[in-house]
């Protein structure tokens, strides 16, 4: 158990669960990854749904809140409530309608879809740390060439992200991993990576981004949450959490992110002309 006293921050919740991730045993790495996904969630969940969320018993949520250093999980749940508690989405009548008249109707899967891309996008602005933003953009901004890189999932948007840059006249170079080859010589001195890479992340990304971190290039990071590997030192950490439907993850909030990061760095570049 933890002797140390619990986080007072959303912040510090973050940095204490990627402190303890590496040493806990199976059913308390299971809580550290759902909560990592779904701390937005803890605000209004009670402990039976959470467990359900995260596949384990009630009472492996509750020692997962001591680990945390919390005497409960009201303790917990309470950090999270004063967090979170005026950012609550305010649910439409028409959408709550739109559900009941036909669930797995195309109209009720598009309202379902909207409105997780909706709650995603309102996540975004806890899970970016708009310091590293800002480093983010300044690294890209002065790069000779940004190397971007993305699979499966994750591909989408390092194609728009490049599409982006080249539209902006900034000279970027998609590694899309086409014959298993992943480019790392064509990374030389003063060019920097941007990694793209959600659970289950991609090997061949965070490779890459790793390596490179090893060879001295600077490398940002559009990821998950505190349990990703490119959490990690020498990398800069973009954190966007999609809110799901069923076993369906959308793009929203990650694409949000993406044209904010690619804009910024188009506009930083001309001040610098």
């Amino acid at each position: 158990m933890n002797s140390r006293p619990a986080p007072t921050s959303i912040e510090g919740f973050h940095h204490r669960l990627q402190e303890v991730s590496t040493d806990l045993p199976k059913r308390m790495k299971q809580c550290a990854e759902y909560i990592a996904a779904n701390a937005d969630r803890i605000a209004v969940s009670t402990v039976a749904e959470l467990a359900e969320g995260a596949g384990v018993q009630p009472s492996a949520i509750m020692r997962f809140c001591q680990v945390m250093g919390f005497a409960g999980f009201s303790e917990m749940q309470r950090l999270f409530r004063t967090e979170f508690a005026p950012g609550l989405p305010d649910y439409s009548t028409r959408l709550l309608n739109l559900r009941e008249r036909g669930a797995g109707s195309p109209s009720a899967l598009l309202a379902e879809f909207v409105d997780a891309g909706r709650t995603s996008l309102e996540n975004l602005l806890h899970t970016v740390d708009s310091r590293v933003l800002d480093e983010s953009v300044a690294t890209l901004a002065k790069a000779r060439l940004i190397h971007v890189v993305g699979l499966r999932r994750a591909f989408p948007v390092a194609t728009y992200l490049t599409y982006a840059f080249e539209k902006m006249e900034i000279p970027a170079m998609l590694h899309d991993g086409m014959g298993k080859l992943d480019h790392r010589n064509a990374i030389t001195e003063g060019d920097a990576i941007l990694a793209i890479t959600f659970a289950p992340y991609s090997q061949e990304t965070v490779d890459l981004a790793l390596d490179s971190v090893a060879r001295g290039h600077p490398v940002v990071a559009i990821t998950d949450t505190v349990m990703s590997p490119l959490h990690a030192p020498g990398v800069l950490p973009l954190s966007v959490s999609e809110v799901d439907f069923g076993a369906f993850r959308a793009l929203s909030a990650t694409l949000s992110l993406a044209i904010t990061l690619a804009v910024a760095v188009g506009a930083a570049r001309d001040e610098k002309l």
